[in-house]
């Protein structure tokens, strides 16, 4: 058989099966019919439903903040010029107020201690001989042989003793406090940070030994938009504190709860229309720290009774937010609806446009249309499958 016999003989058989194949389609297209068809159409549509339910919604406002310690000493030396003997610290450790940081050469400034003593006891036996010469001689027995301007000079010079010896005292004071300087000593309960200087080294009042951070409690600082500064105002005039609580970064857990409003500012940012707001915490387990970056969360107040729907029940559309409810003849409808705010990161209440109990679609929306036939399912309920056609028989 020659090529060209071949390739006809192939042409043909592809056209006769071709032909076969539209003839099965017509016969099955014909025998399925309109009615079929409808029946398809007809079936209900598995979709998730849930109830509309009413629980106490807690109302907050989001911000960003930084957490701040309440306190920040630069510890320096309050006298200069001497040497520093040693570091009595642990870097990063907790520090109570009064702790013993560091130790300065005391030898001067005990020198100049005990110098201020001895002028004392010097100045002292100078006043006793002066009260002695005065009480002599104000004696009714030597008056005839004592001079009145003799007298005045004696009351004088006991006088004078007594004023040096004020000053004596006042000098050994200041004596002490300087021997006291040379123990350098925490102002406040709080962690210490990485130290400035070692031991060796002749400090000066402008050297810094370490920063003492206190962290417990701890202070959250944020802003909110100025259109919520009277939201905020007349939330903070109840009785009780507003809570706060500090999430991380991507809302992902929170930090630290528990906190409380301590303070809003007294201006408003007229360059990025926003105030201020500081929270304390008692941060007890010291999940909070100094310079952290915070989501914090204000509660507001508490909406008794509110509307919960699932979040992803809501559709959104041009003409705004709505859901699909479901009707008692088992079919839906768009329902429009207007939403007063997220609950949790799964929920969102619901301000108007439904009831409590009625039941909408949470699941599987994406295959409905008003007037759609569906068949309502529990959360996590699984549609049957379809049974198998039986083939008729011969």
């Amino acid at each position: 058989m020659s090529r060209f016999s071949k390739i006809a003989l192939i042409a043909a058989v592809v056209v006769v099966m071709g032909v076969a194949t539209m003839g099965v389609l017509h016969t099955s297209s014909a025998d399925a019919g309109p009615g079929a068809q409808a029946g398809a159409e007809a079936t209900p549509i598995p979709v998730t439903v849930e109830p509309v339910s009413r629980q106490d919604v807690p109302v907050y406002l989001l911000a960003q903040g930084t957490v701040q310690a309440r306190n920040s000493v630069a510890v320096n030396p309050q006298i200069g010029g001497q040497q520093l003997l040693s570091i009595n610290f642990k870097e990063g450790q907790e520090v109570k107020k009064g702790a013993l940081l560091a130790q300065l050469d005391p030898r001067n400034a005990q020198a100049n201690y005990d110098q201020a003593i001895a002028k004392l006891r010097q100045d002292q036996a100078a006043l006793a001989t002066a009260r002695s010469n005065y009480q002599r001689s104000s004696d009714p027995k030597y008056s005839l042989y004592v001079s009145k301007i003799d007298l005045d000079t004696q009351r004088n010079t006991v006088s004078q003793n007594e004023a040096q010896i004020a000053a004596d005292q006042a000098a050994i004071q200041n004596a002490k406090v300087q021997m006291d300087y040379t123990r350098i000593v925490s102002p406040i309960d709080g962690v210490a940070g990485i130290r400035g200087v070692d031991p060796g080294n002749v400090v000066t009042t402008s050297t810094n030994i370490v920063t003492i951070t206190q962290v417990r409690p701890i202070y959250v600082s944020f802003t909110l938009p100025e259109q919520n500064l009277d939201l905020v105002r007349s939330a903070a005039r109840g009785a009780a504190a507003l809570e706060v609580d500090a999430l991380d970064r991507v809302d992902a857990h929170t930090v630290a709860q528990g906190g409380t409003l301590d303070v809003i500012d007294n201006t408003v940012d007229s360059a990025t229309g926003t105030f201020k707001l500081r929270s304390v915490f008692v941060n007890e387990q010291g999940a909070l720290w100094p310079g952290q970056f915070v989501n914090v969360r204000l509660k507001l107040r508490t909406v008794a009774g509110g509307l919960v729907i699932p979040a992803q029940a809501v559709q959104r559309s041009p003409d705004g937010d709505y859901v699909y409810l479901l009707q008692a003849d088992q079919t839906v409808k768009m329902q429009p609806v207007k939403l007063a705010g997220e609950v949790g990161e799964s929920h969102v209440m619901v301000a108007s446009g439904l009831a409590a109990g009625a039941r909408i679609v949470t699941e599987g929306q994406f295959r409905l249309k008003p007037g759609s036939k569906v068949k309502p399912l529990k959360p996590g309920e699984v549609a049957a499958a379809p049974a198998a056609p039986i083939a008729a028989a011969h």
